[in-house]
């Protein structure tokens, strides 16, 4: 018998080549005025400005240089006062900080109430403006999950803003917005993609639709990445563009698990990419946590499926690092964590939500055998 599951998503998804540049009609349904967060590179938004100006949508543009913290989200949030909606175009931390923005612009109380971990994670008061996003990276899945997550430098954390009602309105995935992107930041994203097609899959609360996602999209991410790393491949970029999609949808109508928990942390403390911390840490959790299931265990066998689509693309898990770091990924002392930082790091991750979806029990020495073999 199939236990029971519910599924969280944008009212719409549209997905292919093409999709970005009709969406103007769909995006100005939204309203008359617009608040457009785009990434540090204005002049990559004027074709969406332009479009949406010509529907007849008024843009306030705003720029995202970095991952978003509690003061960039307070000066979007006041700038974003008399928007009627918010339209995201970049990568995941534009569509995290276009996703808070729409959540706060609503919000009578200060973001720490809302915030997990640091705060007390209440639900908002309001529902949210309305959110469309158009993702320029294969990575996060941002544009379909109801999170987004922002840093808070006095904590040295990154912690979500959660609520089931910060789901996008609309989410227009093109694969052709992420045609040329850098190959250090496609390999980042791109192993944040399968991170979170794998882990929803392993986790305690995967289901009958989060397997649907992930059984064909693993495959087909460490297919497409390799690919992408030797040559720029329309197809790849395509199968990679999917697997982001099907990661979003997966995790959060799931779970995550300890590479989540351990990168959220990291990144919060060094301020590095997180998909390059979550494939710096992604054979390392799988090794601890397998070595910790029973044998022939429903659990275990999925591991094991997983370790078969792994070698049928990398040869083992061994041969996938080694794949990754040859690559250009760096390891997790190159990305500013140090042996002294460890256990810290390990405490404060068993606190993190990804960890509570994890398929074994890894207690602080486990986490810290981690990173020392991440190291």
């Amino acid at each position: 018998m199939t236990a029971p599951f519910a599924i969280l998503a944008p009212a719409r998804i549209l997905f292919g080549r093409g999709q970005a540049r009709a969406a103007a009609p769909s995006i100005a349904a939204l309203g008359r005025r617009s608040f457009l967060v785009h990434g540090r590179d204005g002049q990559r938004a004027e074709w969406l400005i332009s479009a949406l100006t010509r529907a007849g949508v008024e843009v306030m543009a705003h720029a995202c240089a970095a991952e978003p913290d509690l003061a960039m989200l307070g000066e979007a949030v006041a700038a974003a006062r008399t928007a009627e909606f918010v339209v995201a175009l970049g990568g995941g931390a534009v569509i995290d900080l276009g996703k808070a923005v729409a959540a706060m612009a609503t919000a009578p109380g200060p973001v720490l109430e809302h915030l997990e971990i640091v705060g007390r994670g209440l639900p908002l008061t309001a529902a949210p403006l309305p959110f469309a996003a158009l993702p320029t990276t294969a990575g996060t899945g941002a544009e379909v999950t109801k999170n987004a997550v922002i840093g808070v430098p006095e904590h040295r954390r990154k912690v979500s803003l959660r609520d089931d009602r910060m789901i996008a309105d609309i989410a227009i995935v093109d694969p052709a917005l992420t045609d040329g992107c850098p190959r250090t930041v496609t390999l980042a994203s791109g192993l944040d993609a399968i991170v979170q097609v794998i882990e929803p899959y392993l986790c305690t609360r995967a289901n009958a639709y989060t397997d649907a996602l992930c059984q064909g999209a693993i495959p087909a991410g460490l297919a497409a990445i390799k690919t992408l790393m030797t040559q720029e491949s329309t197809a790849a970029r395509d199968q990679m563009a999917w697997v982001s999609l099907c990661g979003g949808l997966a995790l959060a109508n799931s779970g995550l698990g300890a590479v989540h928990a351990l990168a959220g942390t990291i990144g919060g403390r060094t301020g590095a990419a997180h998909g390059a911390i979550c494939g710096a840490l992604l054979v390392h959790v799988l090794r601890h946590n397998r070595d910790r299931l029973a044998a022939n265990t429903r659990a275990a066998r999925r591991f094991d499926a997983v370790f078969g689509w792994i070698g049928e693309v990398f040869g083992n898990l061994d041969a996938m690092e080694s794949w990754m770091h040859a690559a250009g990924l760096p390891r997790l002392s190159a990305l500013g964590v140090m042996p002294g930082d460890h256990a810290a790091i390990a405490e404060a991750s068993l606190a993190a939500s990804s960890m509570k979806a994890n398929p074994a029990h890894l207690d602080q020495a486990a986490l810290q055998a981690v990173l020392a073999a991440a190291g």
